[in-house]
C-alpha cells in the first residue's frame, strides 16, 4: 500500500493512546519513502499464555496495519525473557517458566497470531539467540546502562519496595533485556500495551546508549473485557478467545453493555470510524442492530464471513425464535451421578459437564431461574431428576445438552 505520510498517519494513529514522539515517527516515514526500506517493527511476547483473545489481538492488528502499508514486522518470541518472567503490574515475583513450558506455549502461540499477521511479511525470533550468548561482562556492560532509581521509576517495583515485599535481582534484569532486543534487532518501531511502557521506554534509553536511533514507541489501550469493567483476561472470565467458536463469540459480544460498543468497534475492527459514530449514535432503537454488526465483523475477521453469518442465525435460534440449536453436545449420563433410583442430582449434573466450575455456582444457577429441562425451568437446588434419553438440559443463556441415559 503506497500512502503518504500523512495518510499513513492517520491510520496508524486509530486506537492508540500514545506514541512517543509523534514527529519521530513521521521522519522515520518519510525517510522509509524515500530510501525504499521500510520500518522494522517490533513486537515482544513472554509465552507465558498461550491462549490468544481480542484483547491481545488488538497489539496485532495494529501489527498487520504497519504490514499492509509497506513495513516489516518482528515477532519476538521471549523463551530467555519467558524464563526470567515479567514483573509489569506483580506485586510478587512471577514464577519462571522451564524451556519446555516455553517452548509449548511458544507453538501455541504462533499458530494462532498468525491468523492475523502475514505469514509471508512476518518475521519469527527468539530472544535467546542473542541473550543466551551474553557472558558475564555483557551482562555487567548492560547493567550499567542504567540506575537502580531508574528501575525503581517501574510502579511495581517501586510499590513493592515501599510495602517491603521481595524485589529479586533477577527481576530487574527483565526490562534491561527487553530493551537489549531493541539494541539487537534496531527495530525503528515497538509496539505494545499501555502497561508495557516501562519496558518500550527502556529499549529506547538503551538504544541511544549504544548509539543507535531509538525506536518510537506506540501504546495501545488494554480492551476492557465482557463484564464492563476489567480489562480482558482469561483468568477473570470476560475474554473472547480469537479461536473460539464463532456461536459462542457472537453470544458473549451481545453479552456487552451498549457503552462499550464504540471502543470495541474502533480497537477490534476496522469499520471506518465516521461509520462507528452513525451506528453508535446512541439511538436505542439501532443499537441492538449495531451489536449484531460489532459481532459480525469481529467473528469475520478470525473465521470469516459465512461463520459470522450463520452464527448470527444460530443466535436467533437460541434467543429470539427460541429454538433448540441443532449441533448441541450428546451427554451419556455416567452411573455415578445416578442415586438407587436411578435419579440424578440437577447441581451434579451441570457440574459434570462443566456448566458450572462448582457446585456452589451450579446451584446459584438453578436458584435464580437459569436451569431448564425440555423448556422447563428447576429452581430447586437439591432437585434431583429422572433423566430420559433426548432431553434438552439448557443452563444460563448459550448452554446446552442432550441427554442420554
Amino acid at each position: 500500500m503506497t500512502l503518504d505520510v500523512e495518510a499513513q498517519i492517520e491510520k496508524i494513529k486509530r486506537g492508540t493512546t500514545e506514541i512517543v514522539p509523534l514527529a519521530e515517527l513521521k521522519s522515520k516515514l518519510a525517510k522509509a519513502g524515500s530510501t525504499g526500506r521500510p520500518l522494522q517493527i517490533k513486537l515482544g511476547l513472554d509465552p507465558t499464555a498461550p491462549s490468544i483473545h481480542i484483547g491481545h489481538a488488538v497489539v496485532l492488528r495494529k501489527l498487520r496495519l504497519f504490514q499492509d502499508l509497506g513495513h516489516e514486522v518482528t515477532i519476538i518470541i521471549g523463551d530467555f525473557t519467558g524464563m526470567i518472567g515479567d514483573p509489569t503490574g506483580r506485586s510478587e515475583t512471577r514464577k519462571q517458566l522451564t524451556p519446555e513450558e516455553v517452548a509449548v506455549n511458544a507453538k501455541t502461540y504462533e499458530e494462532q497470531y498468525l491468523k492475523i499477521l502475514d505469514p509471508a511479511k512476518t518475521k519469527v525470533v527468539f530472544n535467546s539467540q542473542w541473550l543466551g550468548v551474553l557472558n558475564l561482562y555483557d551482562i555487567i556492560n548492560l547493567m550499567g546502562k542504567t540506575t537502580v532509581a531508574r528501575l525503581l521509576e517501574r510502579d511495581d517495583f517501586s510499590n513493592r519496595y515501599n510495602t517491603g515485599q521481595p524485589i529479586h535481582t533477577h527481576e530487574f534484569l527483565y526490562p534491561l533485556c527487553q530493551g537489549y532486543d531493541s539494541v539487537y534487532l534496531k527495530s525503528d518501531v515497538e509496539i505494545g500495551g499501555t502497561d508495557q511502557r516501562f519496558n518500550i521506554m527502556m529499549g529506547r534509553d538503551l538504544q541511544r546508549a549504544w548509539d543507535i536511533e531509538p525506536q518510537v514507541a506506540l501504546f495501545m489501550p488494554l480492551l476492557v473485557g465482557t463484564d464492563g469493567v476489567e480489562k480482558m483476561s482469561k483468568s477473570k472470565g470476560n475474554a473472547i478467545g480469537i479461536d473460539e467458536a464463532p456461536n459462542e463469540m457472537f453470544g458473549k459480544v451481545m453479552s456487552i453493555s451498549d457503552e462499550l460498543m464504540p471502543n470495541w468497534f474502533e480497537l477490534c475492527t476496522d469499520v471506518p470510524m465516521d461509520e462507528v459514530a452513525v451506528l453508535c449514535d446512541g439511538t436505542k432503537s439501532h443499537l441492538g442492530k449495531t451489536k449484531r454488526r460489532l459481532a459480525r465483523e469481529i467473528i469475520a475477521i478470525y473465521h470469516g464471513q459465512p461463520a459470522a453469518v450463520a452464527a448470527e442465525e444460530d443466535f436467533d435460534r437460541k434467543f429470539v425464535e427460541h429454538k433448540v440449536p441443532e449441533d448441541i453436545p450428546t451427554f451419556v449420563i455416567p452411573a455415578e451421578l445416578k442415586d438407587d433410583a436411578g435419579k440424578v442430582r440437577l447441581a451434579a449434573l451441570i457440574t459434570s459437564l462443566k456448566f458450572a466450575p462448582s457446585g456452589g455456582e451450579a446451584k446459584r444457577l438453578i436458584k435464580e431461574g437459569g436451569v431448564s429441562i425440555d423448556g422447563v425451568k428447576i429452581e430447586d437446588i437439591s432437585a434431583t431428576i429422572e433423566v430420559a434419553s433426548g432431553q434438552v438440559l439448557k443452563v444460563g443463556k448459550r448452554q446446552f445438552a442432550r441427554l442420554e441415559v
